[in-house]
């Protein structure tokens, strides 16, 4: 392998490391999480104080502050993926005489993504002031369980609006918050989640374009190969026909960034797709990312600590208006004039 393929496996290695770590940093009470307890504990014995103490302020600067560096690593994987695609999956897509359009499509997706990206990082996503608290209070009702009326931030000192939350990366109460995006370096909050929507959206369609792209490429070089109809001698001199391993051996020491960005992009494919299916369903129930986990919290605790001990406590989505009102939603947040039409 040359250089360029080694940098693109570790830059996707770590990456995905990161990615995993990040959903493990939003979710205090996950298996993983405590996995990542239990093992701290264990390597704490082994790895020396000073170095513990410079590892966590790494962690924390990295994962509980508000930083560019995941924006930076985020564009820094899009060029190596683009990178590859222009330089040989387009010229021998080209040469092999695939539609033109077909082939400008995964950059008509990169141009809207990145559209999508500076609107859903540079936007207000919600911001609750002294200015705007008494008009963001009167918007949505409280439901008594997940968000009760009369709790006051410690930090902005102000009382929290009914599905609000105080972002611990940017040190602000948002409106409707969702959660803390390191990619887009940003709360999402009401007034982005239809840009942080749209660009989870093509993100997903440019990693699948690209699969589909190179794929048909690999699929094109076999068939016009005729490499299916072959045979080769294995290592005990005996002749075999071609198999489906013997096939992407080949493929992977003919064109080895190809067919592993192609396997990159597939991964990428399924986890975007999957989070972009999630994401949609809390969209048509009108749901945030922070309700939906709160919800199952209090689903394994059964009881509040303000209710009484016998008393069971169901949660119930009263934010939900059917699915076109809770799609809308997304896209034009209510004000205070719609919320007293209902």
């Amino acid at each position: 392998m040359d250089f360029l393929t080694l940098f693109l496996i570790y830059l996707c290695f770590v990456l995905t490391t990161i990615a995993l770590l990040c959903i493990c940093s939003g979710r205090k009470e996950g298996f993983l999480a405590r996995s990542v307890n239990s093992a701290s504990q264990v390597l704490s014995f082994i790895i020396p104080t000073q170095l513990q103490r410079v590892t966590q302020r790494a962690l924390h600067r990295l994962f509980h502050t508000r930083s560019c560096l995941f924006v930076v690593l985020h564009i820094a994987l899009q060029a190596a993926v683009y990178g590859e695609y222009t330089w040989e999956v387009f010229v021998y897509c080209w040469e092999l005489q695939f539609h033109l359009l077909f082939l400008l499509l995964p950059y008509l997706l990169l141009a809207g993504n990145m559209g999508c990206f500076i609107l859903c990082s540079r936007a207000n996503p919600g911001v609750i002031t002294k200015s705007n608290h008494a008009s963001l209070v009167k918007i949505y009702e409280y439901d008594g369980v997940l968000f009760q009326k009369g709790i006051v931030c410690p930090t902005c000192n102000m009382e929290k609006p009914a599905r609000s939350k105080h972002c611990s990366f940017c040190s602000m109460c948002v409106h409707r918050f969702d959660h803390h995006c390191v990619w887009v370096n940003n709360c999402i909050g009401a007034f982005n989640a239809k840009y942080f929507f749209l660009y989870l959206f093509t993100l997903t369609a440019m990693a699948a374009t690209i699969a589909i792209i190179a794929a048909a490429f690999l699929i094109q070089v076999v068939l016009l190969s005729n490499m299916m109809h072959g045979s080769y001698i294995d290592d005990q001199g005996q002749e075999r026909a071609v198999e489906i391993l013997f096939l992407v051996q080949h493929l992977f020491l003919t064109f080895p960034r190809i067919v592993f960005m192609l396997g990159f992009v597939i991964l990428l494919t399924l986890v975007l797709g999957a989070y972009c299916c999630f994401s949609l369903y809390l969209a048509l129930t009108n749901q945030t990312s922070n309700e939906w986990s709160k919800s199952r919290r209090y689903g394994c605790y059964h009881h509040l600590t303000l209710q009484p001990r016998d008393r069971q406590v169901l949660y119930k989505n009263i934010y939900s208006r059917g699915v076109w009102m809770n799609l809308k939603e997304i896209f034009k947040p209510p004000t205070v004039l719609e919320r007293r039409k209902k």
